[in-house]
């Protein structure tokens, strides 16, 4: 019969919450069975009659009879005529050769050198929720889901279960070409439909590139500061990362030839250069171009919202640029229509198009069908240019509305650096205040902020954050401010920071 702490091992296990979607026979069969593997019974012990754990558990007799069905069924218990249920032998000696896990050892499974940087590198952190400030967020409220829902219907009826159908792993032709010529006519780009690879996110594009183009130990050129999703992809697959300042023109291509000998590669966000929102000056791309010509290496383009720039029109994309075909060109409608619709997509060089497509095959394959082919009908039809075009609009004015909330009641603790494009505003402290703990009450606060130190390779910056603006109202950022002055306040009366906070 069970001894007490194993009867109310079996409860606990039941009553667990994350176990709740499970039916009652199949919660009480895992109960005893990791009772079994763990040990707790030994080969041979019997098992309360069904009747007595019945009424032990306050469930009904089948119920227990299921669970001991299932049991027997897998050879954890054996079931003997007129004498009950035993745990059976060949159940424990399996549970012996398991080697036992401390608790403190969960985490402690041996991990190859690469699935460890990954593991180190904590992921990244998607706002699922958003609140103000969380950044790199679009406005989704004023989408037009009434047009989008009309031309996905359209493509049932066109399409049929063909819809419902596996895509080619580089794409729908019919996306790929409406990216294409998108690209060229928006951006400057030099694209076919046939150099086109749709992907699932931008954050895919990176992984795909530090992993096809590189070995680890390879020596990759950033941006300091950088995005961090790149130099989170970068570290995972154990390339070497090497720093490259910016001035506010950009990086400072001069010193890739310095920093950067026997670099395979360089990233950079040109077009709108995260976090800072410096664009690259055309002598800069340039030199980027012919550096990687020189050195046979990779450009790595990362034009993740150029769509919002709000001076003027956006400067060339590298990759149009560039005649000796070394710049991968990676984009994503994440920014620019919602984050749910998980289709981002990298322009390559023609020797590139095949590897890279059948390296996509190991990831996640392809790209769900109906949401191509429903963005196609939407870029094709001009309704993605038109809500480019009413998003740039509103986003300019919630940005100047932010920086006018900013001056007039966070102006004694933070300075805005106001861009030319973007989604969101730098903000850098003018006292000496300390970055992760002002992050972090400001999150207790209700307002998310992304602190800039952990972009920055070296620590000769001043500290700071990012405040996203797309996707809240004036008022919601009134809000979210005058929370934000409430915490600068408490953190500025607790007193100086000590640097490397």
């Amino acid at each position: 019969m069970f001894k007490h702490a194993q009867l109310e091992s079996v409860k606990a296990w039941m009553g667990d919450p994350a176990h709740r979607a499970l039916p009652l026979r199949s919660r009480i069969q895992r109960a005893v069975r990791e009772l079994i593997l763990n040990g707790a019974l030994d080969a041979g012990k019997p098992l309360p009659a069904s009747r007595a754990l019945a009424k032990s558990l306050e469930v009904s007799r089948d119920t227990v009879e299921a669970a001991y069905a299932q049991l027997h069924a897998e050879g954890f218990i054996e079931r003997r005529v007129g004498s009950g249920s035993f745990v059976s032998e060949s159940a424990t000696s399996s549970a012996r050769r398991r080697p036992a896990v401390a608790a403190g050892d969960r985490h402690a499974t041996p991990l190859s050198r690469r699935g460890t940087l990954i593991f180190q590198s904590g992921g990244l952190r998607e706002f699922s929720v958003p609140r103000p400030f969380a950044p790199g967020v679009p406005e989704t409220r004023r989408f037009p889901l009434q047009t989008w829902e009309r031309l996905q219907r359209q493509v049932l009826k066109e399409y049929d279960s063909q819809a419902l159908a596996h895509s080619a792993p580089n794409g729908m032709e019919r996306l790929r070409r409406a990216i294409a010529d998108y690209v060229n006519l928006e951006r400057g780009a030099q694209a076919t439909a046939e150099r086109v690879l749709v992907l699932t996110s931008s954050q895919q594009a990176l992984t795909l590139c530090a992993n096809v183009l590189m070995d680890a130990g390879d020596a990759i050129c950033i941006e300091d500061p950088v995005y961090h999703g790149a130099r989170k992809a970068f570290d995972g697959a154990g390339l070497c990362c090497v720093p490259v300042p910016l001035d506010d023109q950009g990086m400072v291509v001069e010193r890739l030839d310095t920093l950067g000998r026997g670099a395979k590669a360089v990233f950079m966000t040109p077009s709108h250069q995260f976090p800072t929102g410096a664009t690259l000056a055309l002598d800069r791309r340039l030199a980027a171009i012919e550096w990687a010509q020189r050195k046979q290496a990779w450009i790595l383009e990362d034009d993740y919202d150029s769509e919002f720039h709000y001076a003027g029109k956006p400067t060339a994309c590298v990759q149009g640029l560039d005649r000796h075909d070394r710049t991968l060109y990676i984009g994503t409608f994440t920014k620019s229509l919602f984050p749910g619709l998980r289709i981002a997509y990298m322009v390559l060089p023609a020797q590139l198009v095949e590897p890279m497509t059948v390296a996509r095959t190991l990831l996640d394959g392809q790209t769900a069908t109906i949401s191509q082919l429903t963005l196609a009908r939407f870029m094709e039809g001009g309704h993605f240019g038109a809500h480019v075009r009413a998003m740039r609009e509103v986003y300019a004015g919630r940005r100047d509305a932010l920086v006018r909330l900013v001056r007039k009641h966070l102006g004694e603790y933070v300075e805005p650096r106001v861009p030319a494009g973007g989604m969101q505003l730098p903000c850098l402290f003018v006292r000496d205040l300390p970055e992760s703990q002002t992050v972090e009450m400001a999150r207790r606060a209700g307002v998310d902020l992304l602190g800039l130190s952990a972009l920055h390779a070296s620590n000769a910056h001043r500290a700071g954050f990012l405040m996203g603006f797309a996707a809240y109202s004036p008022r919601e950022m009134e809000i979210g401010v005058r929370k934000l002055a409430g915490v600068l306040r408490a953190v500025s009366r607790a007193g100086p920071s000590r640097r490397g906070d």
